[in-house]
């Protein structure tokens, strides 16, 4: 078990409820993805999905039901599930989407659900349960677990309001005193990034404030000698993750969303040489303040420490969607994949060495090379 699996929580008769959660959530999951199948959709992918769902629901269910130790049937059910993203993320990347249309009560109108983005969701779920069931995570585990993450979820979200009404705040009385009255693409970003840095901070200061932490709660101190290796070689590795994703993308013909920097940069390359310093001294550090230093420092006193890792760089990855939203769910996702793959990296980082500064820089040089590079490009 982990050090964060409390005695409430252990036993296989308290971990009956991860599997058995899973057990509908997979049948949920399976059911979604053979709509397309039975509509004569035969693309591998989906028809891949529809096994390892199937996978999925028979391993959960002879974890309750046929005796087998529950570790490994929990591992079936989690990499069967993980499959099932995979699968269902690729077919939504080729621009298969199942949709059906649910009548609105009341109302008239019809709600359009794409089944394949259901079963990608599920699916995801569905490796959270089984890691779940295979450390016997009960009940109230679960329910405190699925809180902490809402919350925290919820956080991040409201980070993205707060740093834009902070750029307004900054924005309104800076451009009325400088008398500018329609301002250009390039102070647009400065000013984006000074409320990003104001409000950010101010939201990470605020939730600590509430939760009764003090400033110590920040890991912020001089870079050891042990911290500039970890920096280092944790910047080789994020750039060596991005170059296997996109490998791996290019040679599966997976495509994904450019960032909206990305066309702004095309139309105003001018504003990179304000974002590549901006990475440093603002994206990175205030980043990393509320999703690592923050969101995933918190996750620590529920999740295990790895658990920590991979449930905040989920949230991590979510709230960026609306930066990759240029194209459809599937390249949209393509892109979050890449986002929670590099935030894999930084939250170990974070992890591995307990100091801020070391996934900031990271982070910040990371971003100020690839802007460094659209410059060349766009410049």
């Amino acid at each position: 078990m982990t050090d964060t699996v409390r005695a409430d929580d252990a036993g296989s008769a308290g971990s009956d409820a991860a599997s058995a959660l899973g057990t509908g959530i997979a049948a949920v999951t399976m059911a979604a993805i053979l709509v397309p199948v039975r509509r004569g959709v035969d693309e591998p992918a989906v028809l891949a999905a529809g096994g390892f769902a199937l996978a999925a629901v028979l391993a959960f269910l002879a974890r309750r039901h046929a005796g087998i130790d529950h570790r490994n049937a929990a591992i079936v059910a989690s990499v069967s599930s993980l499959a099932v993203v995979l699968f269902s993320g690729y077919a939504l990347n080729r621009g298969l989407l199942a949709v059906v249309e649910i009548p609105i009560p009341l109302s008239g109108g019809v709600w359009s659900v794409s089944l394949v983005v259901v079963a990608f969701a599920l699916a995801g779920l569905g490796v959270g349960l089984g890691a779940a069931d295979y450390f016997g995570v009960g009940a109230s585990g679960l329910k405190r677990r699925a809180l902490q993450t809402a919350l925290l979820s919820g956080l991040g979200i409201i980070g993205l309001f707060v740093a834009e009404l902070a750029t307004l705040v900054v924005a309104v009385p800076t451009l009325i005193m400088l008398g500018i009255p329609e301002p250009s693409a390039v102070q647009l970003i400065v000013l984006s990034q000074l409320g990003m840095a104001l409000g950010t901070g101010a939201l990470a200061v605020g939730y600590l404030s509430l939760r009764q932490h003090n400033l110590s709660f920040i890991d912020l101190r001089v870079p050891s000698k042990r911290d500039v290796v970890w920096a280092v070689g944790g910047l080789i590795v994020l750039f060596g993750t991005l170059f296997l994703i996109s490998f791996f993308f290019e040679a599966t013909g997976v495509e994904s969303a450019d960032h909206g920097t990305t066309d702004q940069a095309q139309e105003t390359p001018q504003i990179l040489l304000v974002l590549i310093p901006a990475s440093i001294l603002v994206i990175g550090p205030f980043e990393e303040l509320l999703y690592r230093n923050v969101i995933q420092k918190e996750l620590y006193s529920t999740f295990s420490r790895y658990g920590a890792v991979v449930v905040g760089s989920v949230i991590f990855a979510i709230v960026h969607t609306a930066a990759y939203w240029t194209a459809g769910p599937g390249a949209v996702i393509a892109s979050l994949g890449v986002v929670f793959g590099l935030s894999i990296v930084l939250g170990i980082l974070y992890e591995r060495t307990e100091n801020l500064l070391v996934p900031a820089l990271v982070h910040g040089v990371y971003n100020a090379i690839l802007f460094g590079n659209l410059y060349l490009i766009y410049g």
